[in-house]
C-alpha cells in the first residue's frame, strides 16, 4: 500500500495551484509527498481517478470548468476539503503601450483587464501567460508576480495577493485510507 500522498494540480511550475498544494501538504503535516503538475486540471483528473492510492486533485475555485470536473467524476472523486490562502501577487506584465496590445491570460483573472481593451489570447495558466509573452507570442499578460519575474517581464499593474479558495478532491482509494 502506497503511503506517500501525491497531489496533482495545474502547472507549469510557479502556479498559484502549485503553491497551494505545498501549503496544504505543510498544513496537513505530510512530509512524504509528491506534487505533479499538468497543463490543465482535466489532464490531472484522468490520472487521479485511476490512481492506485493516496492521490488527490488540488483545484482552484475560479478554475473555469471546476464544476465539470466535480460533476463528471462523482463516481471516482469526492470533494473532501476547501481552504483559502492568498495567491501570489496578481499582475499585468509586459508592454501595454500599443493601441491594441495582445494580452495572454488564463480565463479566470481576465477581468483584471477592465481598464484596457486588448486583444485577448487565452492560455491554460497564469504561468503559461507569462511564458507566452516571453516567447514573443503576446505583448503582455495577466499573470503572477512570480511568473512575471521568472520570465523577465516588467509589471504594469500590481493587484496584490487575492484571497483564493482551493479544493481537494480525493479518489476512492485515498478516501478509504485517510477517511
Amino acid at each position: 500500500m502506497e503511503s506517500q500522498v501525491h497531489v496533482h494540480t495545474l502547472g507549469p511550475s510557479g502556479t498559484n495551484c502549485e503553491a497551494a498544494a505545498h501549503h496544504w501538504l505543510d498544513r496537513q503535516g505530510i512530509d512524504d509527498h509528491r506534487v505533479t503538475l499538468y497543463g490543465t486540471l482535466e489532464e490531472a483528473v484522468e490520472v487521479v481517478t485511476t490512481a492506485p492510492a493516496a492521490h488527490v486533485l488540488l483545484g482552484c475555485v475560479v478554475y473555469p470548468d471546476l464544476h465539470h470536473i466535480v460533476f463528471r467524476n462523482l463516481d471516482a472523486l469526492a470533494l473532501v476539503e476547501c481552504f483559502v490562502m492568498p495567491t501570489h501577487h496578481m499582475v499585468v506584465a509586459g508592454d501595454m503601450s500599443k493601441p491594441v496590445p495582445t494580452v495572454a491570460s488564463h480565463p479566470a483573472p481576465i477581468n483584471l483587464l477592465d481598464a484596457w481593451t486588448p486583444e485577448i489570447r487565452f492560455v491554460d495558466s497564469n504561468v503559461r501567460a507569462a511564458l507566452t509573452v516571453a516567447s514573443g507570442a503576446a505583448d503582455a499578460c495577466v499573470t503572477t508576480s512570480v511568473a512575471a519575474a521568472e520570465a523577465g517581464l516588467p509589471v504594469v499593474k500590481d493587484f496584490g495577493p487575492v484571497p483564493m479558495g482551493f479544493t481537494i478532491h480525493a479518489n476512492r482509494t485515498y478516501r478509504r485510507q485517510h477517511g
